[in-house]
């Protein structure tokens, strides 16, 4: 499988979970027309599709773990090349999840041009977890889940960002959304002057 000719911006969004990915997408994709794509609504499109892999990727996130890395690539892959014609750039929510991940996706997908990191305090994400779960019905909100995703999240995500240095830029997660976007525009606005 070789890499996709891609000429649109591609930028990965990192975070632990309840870091306000989310909401900075959205933002995004309304300021900057880009095609957001999401791991974890790929893989909840796939469970709810009710298909055997669905079925088994379910059982995976239940337990908190991984998705195996070809499957989630695979999905992302599908997205991307389907929305090439149309994209101004694309957003790539919660990938990689592990180091291995980001160099497959760079050889097999496409080079990345900018890793945003929302960073917040396991605190913090714990608490707006919990409240979101009082509306979400999402089978992954619930306290004990929850722990075990951060601490996922937090033992792969180092490696990560030490992977990725001179293209991460770390934004303060703990503010408001709206000073997150504030900042978040102009590291997109820097990205899309350098590559005219």
């Amino acid at each position: 499988m070789s890499a996709l000719d891609i000429s649109v911006p591609i930028i990965w969004v990192l975070g632990g979970p309840g870091s306000g990915k989310g909401t900075q997408c959205e933002r995004i994709v309304t300021k900057y027309q880009f095609t957001h794509l999401s791991s974890g609504d790929l893989l909840r499109e796939e469970v709810s599709s009710g298909s055997s892999r669905g079925q088994e990727l379910s059982a995976i996130m239940e337990r908190g773990e991984l998705v195996p890395m070809d499957l989630v690539l695979e999905l992302l892959r599908d997205a991307i090349q389907k929305a090439l014609p149309d994209s101004k750039g694309f957003l790539i929510d919660g990938y990689p999840r592990e180091k291995e991940q980001g160099i497959l996706f760079e050889k097999k997908v496409a080079p990345v041009h900018l890793v945003l990191f929302y960073d917040a305090s396991d605190k913090t994400l714990v608490e707006r977890l919990l409240g979101r779960a009082k509306t979400s019905g999402r089978v992954d909100d619930n306290e004990e889940t929850i722990k075990k995703r951060l601490h996922t999240f937090n033992t792969h995500n180092d490696q990560v960002v030490q992977q990725y240095t001179e293209k991460l830029k770390r934004i303060d997660a703990e503010r408001n959304a709206d000073e997150i976007f504030a900042e978040t525009s102009l590291l997109i606005d820097d990205l899309l002057a350098s590559l005219k």
